[in-house]
């Protein structure tokens, strides 16, 4: 007669989880619009009719996407009145890091004090700070984790081509950080994610590493392009039917939010959205896009960090917030505001 399989033990699992606080970095350096119009044989009127940008923030040379993780991070731990050494894993959404491997998220577990914790980057562009909080309620729900830290670190303009038309005016650098913990009440909605990859070259680089290397050019550094009018034809139209669904699988209507962050792409794709949604006049519509500029993974945790320390009232309210992009990838939920 064979033994029994003994019975493995799982980790307790939790019911709920929220965001227990926001941390901001940007770049050091104001951009307008002036300063690069010239390479681009544009104008400033162009660029905010196009985009609503008129400033946005970069980072120094001696400035990296890891400093600015670091800063957001330590802001967002320090506000959630926790120890670093009770974060349970570390995930980074960047597409920027310096390094293929390794990965942004273990030096920045090493530098805030986190370590031992799981750490991991997550290449998911300017979705990558939402598909980083379905993981975190996930890791949290499974008892994987008790806190998890979650940051978009970008450094955008070590990957743009300053004659570009297409997309590099509007990038910019920063960092926004979130920690995320356990909760007696919901606090994350499902995530509706996934991805388009009939787009995949839509929003790119220009050529691999293999090809770059081969070329023996170094001005063939990959870099950054888009097919502008496919990504805002893509964003504002199918885009809006997952945040419709979004608010659906929360169980709740557009007038029960507070405030709506999108992914920061371009402000005219912002407004669209918001029409297309039929939000009432009393939710509050993060705009970081006009003097912080594009900066993909951090954007959405940079403007609701801006939203409440603009609007202190709107904390414990919902939010919707959803990023989009190259990929083409997209994620979204509603949480509770810290």
């Amino acid at each position: 007669m064979s033994n029994p399989t003994p019975a493995l033990r799982q980790n307790p699992t939790r019911e709920f989880t929220r965001i227990l606080s926001l941390g901001a970095a940007r770049g050091d350096l104001t951009v307008p619009n002036s300063e690069i119009i010239e390479p681009i044989d544009s104008s400033d009127e162009w660029i905010r009719q196009r985009t609503g940008v008129i400033t946005r923030k970069r980072a120094s040379r001696e400035v990296g996407a890891v400093d600015l993780a670091e800063t957001a991070a330590r802001e967002a731990i320090e506000k959630a009145g926790i120890r670093p050494d009770q974060i349970g894993a570390v995930l980074v959404s960047t597409v920027s890091n310096v390094v293929l491997t390794p990965s942004m998220a273990t030096l920045l577990a090493e530098r805030v004090g986190a370590n031992p914790a799981a750490a991991y980057d997550i290449s998911a562009a300017c979705a990558g700070y939402t598909y980083g909080i379905a993981q975190a309620d996930a890791l949290i729900k499974s008892g994987i984790a008790d806190y998890v830290l979650v940051v978009g670190a970008e450094k955008l303009s070590d990957i743009i081509d300053p004659t570009d038309r297409s997309i590099s005016f509007l990038l910019g650098d920063g960092a926004g950080a979130a920690v995320v913990g356990p909760s007696d009440t919901p606090g994350i909605s499902p995530t509706i994610w996934g991805s388009d990859g009939s787009k995949w070259d839509t929003i790119g680089m220009t050529s691999t590493f293999r090809e770059y290397r081969e070329s023996g050019d170094a001005a063939a550094w990959p870099t950054i392009r888009q097919e502008g009018p496919t990504v805002f034809r893509w964003a504002v139209w199918e885009m809006v039917k997952v945040a419709k669904l979004a608010i659906e699988k929360a169980g709740i209507q557009a007038s029960d939010l507070a405030a709506f962050v999108p992914h920061q792409a371009n402000m005219r794709i912002i407004d669209e959205f918001a029409k297309q949604l039929g939000l009432p006049d009393t939710v509050v519509i993060g705009r970081d896009i006009e003097d912080t500029g594009n900066t993909s993974a951090a954007s959405i945790p940079l403007a609701t960090h801006r939203l409440l320390q603009e609007n202190p009232g709107l904390s414990g309210g919902l939010a919707l917030q959803i990023g989009f992009g190259a990929g083409l990838v997209f994620g979204a939920q509603i949480v509770v505001l810290p």
